[in-house]
């Protein structure tokens, strides 16, 4: 069944303002989400874009709005939300002192994998993301393209319906960013729902199908990447977010 047309994710009227704060670190944002998209959440540092895909995975609630998430039209239940949805955070987030088999065989657990599954998708992601070697070593001896690979296995060890990443390859190695891109690739492309952030302009302009450019916690642009760069006059994607967010020092 092709479920690219429906909506997998509703996003409206979003604000987010935290209780050290005077101002919204997201106002009134919605967005629409798609089955199957790649869809990639850009902007400078500060604009909200972590704070956004913190509220979709459920680690911080919405001041005010709605987030409503789909299968099939159906819209989910918070409890199935946090069995159908990965996220692979831009901190590392694993056991430095246990190996890469014992890291997936914890965190496959915390997802009540039957054993035989978990194997099994254990044995698969060292394959196919390059740690079969390293499978026993502990983690804290890797490098930095490693760990991110790592991080990335654990993410999808239940095999999410939607996968959230948070710039999933900053400060890695070329060929570790083309192994995991190129992962990321297939299994979107097997129907897993992927939102993005990076700072990658050109990753992200390969990457992603569908793009919001969010600015000071709201959305300035938002919709097919040629699109809106046809829209803008943008030759890239990097010419497109100057254009709409300025040349200023973000810090």
């Amino acid at each position: 069944m092709d479920r690219t047309g429906q909506v997998c994710i509703a996003i409206r009227d979003v604000c987010k303002r935290y209780k050290s704060s005077q101002e919204d670190s997201l106002s009134d944002v919605s967005l629409d989400i798609m089955q199957s998209d790649v869809f990639g959440l850009l902007g400078p540092n500060g604009a909200g874009k972590t704070t956004l895909i913190s509220i979709l995975c459920g680690i911080i609630p919405v001041s005010s709005g709605k987030v409503q998430f789909f299968n099939n039209g159906a819209p989910y239940s918070n409890a199935e939300r946090k069995s159908r949805i990965g996220f692979v955070p831009q901190e590392y987030a694993f056991y430095q002192e246990l190996t890469p088999r014992q890291n997936l065989d914890y965190f496959g657990a915390m997802y009540n994998l039957p054993k035989k599954k978990l194997e099994m998708r254990r044995e698969h992601l060292l394959e196919v993301l390059g740690l079969e070697k390293a499978a026993d070593r502990k983690v804290g001896t890797f490098s930095g393209g490693m760990k991110r690979r790592v991080n990335l296995a654990i993410g999808i060890i239940h095999e999410p319906d939607i996968l959230f990443l948070d710039e999933p390859t900053v400060g890695v190695d070329v060929q570790s960013r083309n192994a995991i891109i190129r992962y990321l690739q297939q299994i979107n492309q097997a129907g897993t729902t992927i939102v993005y952030t990076s700072h990658h302009m050109s990753e992200a302009e390969e990457f992603c199908k569908n793009i919001a450019l969010i600015d000071h916690g709201r959305v300035i642009a938002a919709g097919g990447l040629q699109h809106l760069k046809t829209m803008h006059d943008a030759i890239s994607l990097q010419t497109l977010f100057i254009n709409l967010t300025g040349e200023e020092y973000r810090d």
